[in-house]
């Protein structure tokens, strides 16, 4: 099972506050202890909403909204990836978690991502053929 920790974004995340080195250290020893579990499949920063866009489409056709977003609730300022055997263990990963972040007022979210098998037999055979082409191709070093 795939889940993604989201690190909600906050008011210092959104104003371009870079981590301090003892946050950027915790926050290594944290990755490092998901890899060295075989569980990290990956995980980035994101950079504040002022350098970002969303795109709305309206019947069919796309806007681009530039921004800063004022929802900052609902904003994110990263993820880390993870592969583990259940919603449980997925639980104890974010729950371990560096204190540090956040002056230790940090909002995480936990989401499971889609596996094939969620689908049903609307996922043809042919569906997950081209998918793992797809997949493999962009996996495939740049």
């Amino acid at each position: 099972m795939r889940f993604m920790i989201i690190r909600k974004a906050d008011k210092d995340t959104e104003a371009y506050v870079m981590p301090s080195e003892e946050l950027l250290t915790a926050m290594l020893q944290y990755m490092q202890e998901l890899a060295k579990a075989g569980v990290l499949l990956g995980g980035e920063g994101l950079h504040p909403t002022s350098k970002s866009s969303r795109i709305k489409f309206s019947g069919g056709k796309p806007t681009v909204i530039d921004g800063p977003f004022a929802e900052a609730k609902e904003l994110i300022a990263g993820y880390t990836l993870i592969q583990v055997k259940s919603r449980e263990e997925a639980l104890e990963w974010a729950k371990r978690w560096p204190a540090l972040d956040g002056n230790g007022s940090v909002e995480l979210e936990l989401r499971q991502l889609f596996e094939n098998e969620d689908f049903g037999p609307e996922l043809t055979p042919e569906l997950i053929e081209h998918e793992a082409v797809l997949r493999a191709q962009t996996a495939a070093p740049r």
